[in-house]
């Protein structure tokens, strides 16, 4: 393999999983953000939100950990 392939630190299904995990976390903000009651105190503001985010967080070092497709083979 070239030097080129070798420019990227992680293969593509690590950069798709650490964008979906962005999209998570910023997705269990807006949870949060958009809960109706008074200072973030709903079921939004202190379950669902933070659970997303959490599982967001998760998901990113599972990103790191994961081995791509280019080592595998």
């Amino acid at each position: 393999m070239s030097d080129s392939k070798k420019a990227l630190a992680f293969g593509k299904r690590n950069y798709i999983l650490m964008l979906a995990s962005v999209l998570v976390i910023a997705l269990g903000f807006i949870l949060m953000a958009i809960d109706s009651e008074p200072h973030g105190f709903g079921v939004l503001g202190l379950t669902v939100g933070p659970i997303t985010i959490m599982v967001g967080f998760v998901l990113s070092a599972a990103s790191i950990l994961v081995k791509s497709e280019e080592e595998t083979n």
